[in-house]
């Protein structure tokens, strides 16, 4: 009895070393992950075509978080909003960098983009018929969740097609100001790092967005843009390729380390 009493209280006092190392004991779980929010419509879900080699992709220090609120080791698709159409996107590649940049750390993605989706429709309470989803709402409960994990560090946000006309664009980011205030209040970081993404050089009414997005940081603190100068579509003038998804991921993380530091 005296000695199964002895080999308790070691590993007690081993838990509480480990955790005090951290902050203190109830920080030991939120520690675990670099958290990153990847938000937006079809192209952030990613739409690139998905070969034997892609799928096979992955780094052990990246995960993500599933549909059903589980961590696994990520892999594309990352996203799952329209899954007979869900591919590439660059959301792997992005945390694949931002792994290399924090050695030891385990970054967490939460995947919350739906395709299709006009920033109406990330507004709290709003449903989208289409993929009966409600954007907003189930991105809150993805985050809430994983922040039982991690504290987030950043979120990505590549959105825009479905608001590319000029009235929209005229108001476009004023309702981007008021999304990131919600979700920098949700995640307790006041200065969140955003970095939004260009939509793709594939149809002239995509730049009246582009041109929105420039502007951002006069009114937004903490936040950048990521260009898609190069990139080339899938053949539908509308979604990036593989390659160009990919390599949008490595510069999305590029200005968020950028932003970071």
């Amino acid at each position: 009895m005296k000695t199964s009493f002895f080999v308790l209280a070691i590993l007690l006092a081993c838990f509480l070393f480990s955790c005090t190392s951290l902050k203190d004991a109830g920080d030991c779980q939120s520690e675990e992950y670099d958290l990153y929010i990847l938000a937006g419509q079809s192209n952030m879900a990613g739409r690139g075509i998905l070969t034997d080699s892609l799928k096979n992709l992955q780094n052990n220090q990246v995960w993500m978080l599933t549909k059903d609120l589980s961590w696994t080791v990520a892999k594309h698709p990352i996203h799952f909003d329209k899954p007979t159409v869900a591919g590439v996107g660059p959301g792997l590649s992005f945390g694949i960098e931002m792994a290399k940049a924090h050695p030891g750390k385990k970054i967490g993605l939460i995947p919350c983009a739906v395709g299709g989706t006009a920033i109406d429709k990330w507004q709290p309470g709003v449903f989208d018929k289409v993929t009966l989803t409600h954007p907003y709402d189930d991105a809150v409960v993805r985050i809430t969740e994983a922040m039982k994990y991690g504290k987030v560090k950043g979120m990505i946000w590549l959105q825009g097609e479905g608001d590319s006309n000029e009235a929209l664009a005229a108001v476009y980011l004023d309702k981007l100001d008021v999304l990131i205030g919600r979700i920098r209040e949700l995640t307790g970081e006041e200065n969140l790092p955003v970095v939004v993404g260009e939509l793709g050089d594939f149809k002239p009414n995509y730049q009246l967005i582009n041109t929105e997005l420039h502007k951002a940081s006069l009114r937004i603190n903490k936040i950048s843009v990521a260009s898609s100068e190069g990139f080339t579509d899938k053949g539908d003038k509308t979604h990036f390729d593989s390659k160009s998804a990919i390599a949008y991921g490595v510069r999305f993380a590029e200005q968020m380390q950028k932003l970071q530091k």
